[in-house]
């Protein structure tokens, strides 16, 4: 590889606005904000508006469209679309 093209890769703590959680891990991404972690070292925080913690997929809370139905009621109604 060559030297000096490639971004800092080190210790990151991303935190979860939504949720009021955060987890460390390692990125690219950097930040001006530091926080104190739980080991006692100071890492740059990212601040995400949504993660697995609070995202209705992850959390179960997501709803499922019923689109066949939909579609289903609306040729009931206004009837099936000929050909042209």
């Amino acid at each position: 590889m060559r030297k000096e093209i490639h971004p800092a890769y080190g210790p990151v703590v991303f935190r979860d606005r939504a949720a009021n959680r955060a987890f460390l891990t390692r990125s690219t991404m950097s930040s001006d904000k530091t926080i104190e972690w739980e080991d006692g070292h100071t890492y740059p925080v990212v601040d995400a508006e949504i993660s697995n913690v609070s995202h209705p997929f992850y959390t179960g809370t997501a709803r499922v469209l019923d689109t066949a139905g939909r579609v289903e009621r609306f040729e009931r109604r206004f009837g099936k679309r000929g050909g042209a």
